[in-house]
């Protein structure tokens, strides 16, 4: 069991990206760290720091609950210039897990560009 981030249009063409929880908490692990800051440390995620204290357009979808609800079109247009960057960020070549990473990002990219394009919510299912 896992789950899957895809647009809310009911068209089981649209794109989509999943994983399973595990692995999409060690995605977030990964972003957070790409944005300064250890997941652990989060209201959430075992620790006692508070989302506002961090400065990043990627908090919706760090801090979201993994198997409900959606990110609007606006949050997912205030993410998408920091996915793309992290996406063409210089990564260590050869690692098959920053490979991984990189891989899902490009695929959320997609995911949410057609969230936007469609104007329609990214849905975690």
């Amino acid at each position: 069991m896992g789950l899957m981030l895809s647009p809310g249009d009911d068209d089981v063409t649209s794109p989509d990206v999943s994983w399973s929880y595990t692995g999409f908490n060690m995605f977030r692990e990964w972003l957070a760290e790409a944005e300064g800051f250890t997941l652990a440390e989060m209201n959430g995620f075992g620790g006692d720091r508070k989302w506002g204290s961090v400065s990043t357009t990627l908090a919706p979808l760090l801090a979201h609950p993994d198997d409900e609800g959606s990110l609007t079109p606006a949050q997912c247009a205030a993410m998408l210039a920091r996915l793309e960057a992290i996406a063409c960020e210089p990564h260590e070549d050869g690692d098959p897990v920053n490979e991984r990473r990189v891989d899902d990002v490009r695929q959320l990219v997609a995911v949410v560009k057609y969230c936007l394009e469609n104007e329609v919510e990214l849905v975690f299912c």
